[in-house]
Order: structure tokens, then sequence, then C-alpha cells
């Protein structure tokens, strides 16, 4: 690798993981930031708008792949992504500045919601921009493990951002980071410092990114005048180009997209929302399985320089779609030994009559639940207890019965939910202070408990799939589309599939858990996308591993 190329690689990718960071904070932070811009509503309902102003910077992703990738195409790769990180950094600095809900009233939560869409339509054509950039600076023999680079920068991005949280919370206090901390301007709480942290890696990658140079290929390009005049219509609006758009999208990308989504985040959402572990100990168990694992992001860029992209990552997508369920019946093992016994001992039986009993799929969280059935089995969902539904004479009253013992009548939603948890726990489920799960201190500490390494062995062996799959996943992309189009033409599949598809995983999968009563349901969701993908990508997509990319 020449100085250039180190140069050049350093430059991309540090750009990235600083706009990763950027992005995750808000994810991480979700419940603390909920209760600070939506505290108007009900705690239920503050997660849930929390959750939906998260996922409302992955629906615009696809949006800004467009708008800069047309950018990108017509203007050139480096000032396009200098622009996206400069929007990116700013709207993150500015959540860190923006007053809550009792300052400033209706106007926070609206705001909060317009800083997330310009993140993600930054982000929509960050990501893009660099990838195109190193690609196009690589020899074509070493593109997979060049390109790689700028597929660490995601996981990066999330440790860092875990890194700096979990620092604040062990010095702070849980108090002061969620909303004691006094800062200035009469903010308060710790948790605003990583936002605001976030212009100093902006200055960084600003600085960085006005010492690269346009891209030689592009270059080339634009001084011959043959360069692109109209972007979107080229890339889409011809059956030649969206052909393969959708090839890409559908035999490489959401397979991809599911398995990077539930490898470093719906295992993070099942760990704390399923098996009650605390906030923390979550955090830090992820952030080990990332530290081991992300060299393999380079090991299989580089696998893919040698025998091939579409190979490679259409065995992460088997390989994860085969074993996700037993991973998972092993984490729960780990994690909380007591809760994995109780699953398959304590017989938890919702009768109702089934006329009464509808649907409960809530993949965004907006719906509102009235019939009494519909409350009873969402409420366990919930509290993560596991249950069968069993029909019962039209016109019966709803009532849960455990272990075949006296049945627990419905009176009212808070009434079920306060009489459910003690029944539970009498019947074997652990109790919130059970002494059998998992739980660290510190960052440190994990390595010396032998049931929090069990857990990491385990994330890591997921976060591995997703470098099986992602680390190749740049260079296959950029080889798709011709210089022309690239920038426009790759992104677009790449933000649909991740903003869409792997954005939405942890919700939709959860939306299952809940109408299934089955904790396991929702692996559903990344099992079927990655086989789907498998299958299309055998049949449909052509290998193009080095493949002249000026040609």
């Amino acid at each position: 690798m020449t100085k250039r190329e180190r140069k050049v690689i350093i430059a991309s990718s540090l750009g990235t993981v600083f706009e990763w960071y950027d992005f995750y904070l808000y994810g991480t932070l979700a419940a603390i930031i909920g209760r600070q811009f939506f505290s108007q509503f009900p705690p239920a309902t503050q997660a849930i708008f929390a959750l939906l102003t998260f996922a409302a910077g992955f629906l615009v992703r696809p949006f800004g792949a467009l708008v800069f990738g047309r950018l990108g195409d017509l203007v050139g790769r480096k000032y396009t992504f200098l622009l996206t990180i400069l929007i990116m950094g700013l709207s993150t600095f500015s959540v860190g500045l923006l007053p809550g809900y009792d300052q400033i009233g209706v106007a926070a939560p609206i705001i909060l919601v317009a800083l997330r869409m310009a993140q993600g339509l930054a982000l929509g054509g960050e990501y893009g921009g660099a990838v195109v950039y190193v690609a196009e600076h690589s020899p074509r023999n070493r593109r997979g493990f060049y390109t790689a680079w700028i597929q660490t920068t995601a996981t990066m991005g999330l440790l860092l951002s875990l890194f700096v949280i979990v620092t604040l919370r062990l010095n702070l206090g849980e108090d002061a980071f969620q909303s004691s901390q006094p800062l200035f301007l009469g903010l308060t709480g710790g948790w605003r410092i990583p936002f605001l942290l976030s212009i100093i890696l902006l200055l960084i990658s600003i600085y960085i990114r006005l010492q690269m140079h346009e891209s030689p290929i592009f270059q080339k390009m634009k001084e011959e005048g043959t360069q692109s005049k109209a972007p979107l219509s080229e890339a889409f609006g011809n059956w030649r180009n969206g052909k393969i758009v959708l090839i890409a999208l559908f035999g490489l990308v959401i397979g991809q997209a599911v398995v990077w989504y539930t490898g470093q985040f719906y295992a993070l959402f099942f760990l704390q929302t399923v098996l009650k572990i605390d906030l923390l100990t979550a955090n830090v168990l992820i952030a080990w399985a990332l530290i081991v694992a992300t060299p393999f992001f380079l090991v299989f860029g580089s696998l893919s320089d040698r025998i091939g992209r579409k190979p490679v990552i259409l065995a992460g997508c088997l390989l994860a779609a085969a074993t996700y369920f037993p991973l998972f019946s092993a984490l729960t093992n780990a994690a909380n030994p007591t809760y994995a016994s109780a699953i398959q001992t304590v017989r938890a039986e919702v009768v109702a009559d089934p006329a009464t009993c509808g649907s409960l799929f809530d993949p965004v969280g907006i719906r509102t639940f009235t019939s009494p059935c519909d409350i009873m089995r969402r409420t366990m969902s919930q509290q993560a207890f596991r249950y069968t539904q069993v029909d019962a004479p039209a016109g019966s009253a709803p009532q849960l019965v455990v272990n075949g013992g006296a049945p627990i009548a419905f009176t009212d939603a808070k009434g079920f939910s306060e009489a459910l948890g003690p029944a539970m726990v009498a019947a074997g489920y652990p109790a919130a202070n059970d002494p059998a799960k998992v739980k660290i201190t510190g960052f440190f500490s994990a390595l010396a408990s032998v049931q929090a390494l069990k857990v990491i062995a385990i994330l890591t062996v997921m976060v591995i799939y997703v470098t099986i799959v992602y680390g190749p996943i740049a260079a296959a992309l950029v080889e798709f589309f011709p210089t022309r189009i690239r920038y426009t033409a790759m992104s677009l599949p790449y933000h649909i599939g991740n903003g869409w598809f792997g954005g939405l995983l942890p919700a939709t999968s959860f939306a299952i858990v809940a109408s299934t009563g089955d904790i396991f349901a929702g692996l559903w969701y990344p099992v079927f996308f990655a086989l789907l993908t498998v299958v299309i990508g055998v049949i449909f997509v052509r290998e193009k591993k080095g493949v002249d990319l000026a040609d």
C-alpha cells in the first residue's frame, strides 16, 4: 500500500467513523432522549416516539442517496462527501444544544425530528462517496481489502459511541448522566456531552478531507467531458441499469443488511428488552464482541479479492440463517439461565374467546389495543413472558392460567400488569435482581467473569457473520456500475436495503415476538431475508471481482 493510498483510506475511513458515531448516538440514547423531548406523553409512548424519531433517520437515507449521489456524479466525490459530513456533524452537535419539551414545548420534538432527518439524508450520501472514492483509488486486485477499511467504520462508530457513553455513565453516575448534570445555558444532563463532543470530530474530519484530491477516474472522465448529465434517469430510468440495481438490492444487500442489524443491533435489543440485562452490562458485552470481531472485516474483504464477492457474501447469509436460532438460544442460557429455564418449564396460557383476539403486529408502535385479550398478550410480550393462546367458548372472559393454577382474571390494563409480574416470578421466572443474570460493573470487569466471557463469545460469532457479509459488499456494489453513475446507482440499493429492511429490523422482529408470544419468533425476519438473498444471488448475481472501474 502506497503512502497516497494509505492517506486516501485514512481520510475516508476516519470521516465515516465520525459520521456513524453521530448517527448511533441517538439510537443508543433513545430512551433518555424520549424522556427529554416527549415528556408530555406517558413513559411507554415516550419510548415509542423516540424509536420512531430514530427510524426517521433510516427512512430518509435512500433519499439522501439520490440527492447526494446525483451531486457526486455531477460535481465530484470529494466535495459531495465533504458536504455530507458537515451536515451530519452540525445536526448532531445541535441535538446536544436543543432544549427539551419542558423548556420550549412542542418545538423541541419537531426540531429533533428535523435534525434526525438531516442526519439520515447526510448518511445516505456519505457512505457511497467514501466507498467510491476509496475504490477508485484502489488497485483492482486489492479492491476488496481496501474498501473493507470503510466497512469497519460503521462498527467502529458504534464502538466509539458506546465507549463514550459507558465512560460518562461510570464517571458521572446514572442520575447525572440522564438528567441532573448541569452544563450551560440552563441545559442539564450528561447525555448531551457525546453530542457536543461531535464538534471536535467534525473539525478533524473537515481538515482531513480538505487535504484530499478528486478521484483520478472521475477527474479523467470530467476532463474528457464524458460524465453523466442526468445520473438519476440514466441509473434508474432505463431497464438495463435499473435491473442491475434490483439484482444488487435483492441478491446481495438485503441479506447483508438483516445479518448486519441482527448481529449488532437486535442482539443488543434482545439482551436489554427480552433478557432484561441492564444497559451498562449489555453495552459493554456488545462492545467487547465488536473489538474482537472488527479485524475480520479486512479478512473477508481480502478473501473476496481471491475467491469473489458473491460466494463470501452469500455464504455469510446462509451461515447466519442456519444458526441464528441456536445462537440466540445459547445467548439466553448464558446471559439469563433462570429465564432460559422458565421459558421451557413455565406454562402460561391466555384463555380467551378467539373472536376477541386480534393481530398484535405493530412494527412502528402506534396502534392502540382495547380488547382485553390483546392487552393481556401485549403486556406479556412487553414483559418478555412466553405464552400460548388457548381458545375459550364464545363470550368467555379472558384469563391467564399459569401452570394449571388458579386463573388470573383481567380487570384493567394496569391491574393485570401489576398482578402479572409477581405471578410469573412465583411460577419460576427470575426476579429483577436475580443474581444468576450476567452483570458487570466496569469495562474490564467483563473479562474476569466466566459468564460474561461466554456471552461475549456468542455475540462475537454473530458479529463475525456481520464481517463476512459486510466486508466485501462495498467492492461488490462499486463493481456493478460504471463511473458515470456509480455514486448514484450503488448508493440507492445500499440505503434501501440497510435503511429500510435493516434499520426497521429490531422493531419488526419485536412486533413478531409480541404477536406470537415466542421470544425467538422475531428471528424469522432476518432468516427469511437472508435466505431470499441466497436464492436470488445464486441465480441472478454475476461475479465482477477485479473489473476495470474506468471501463
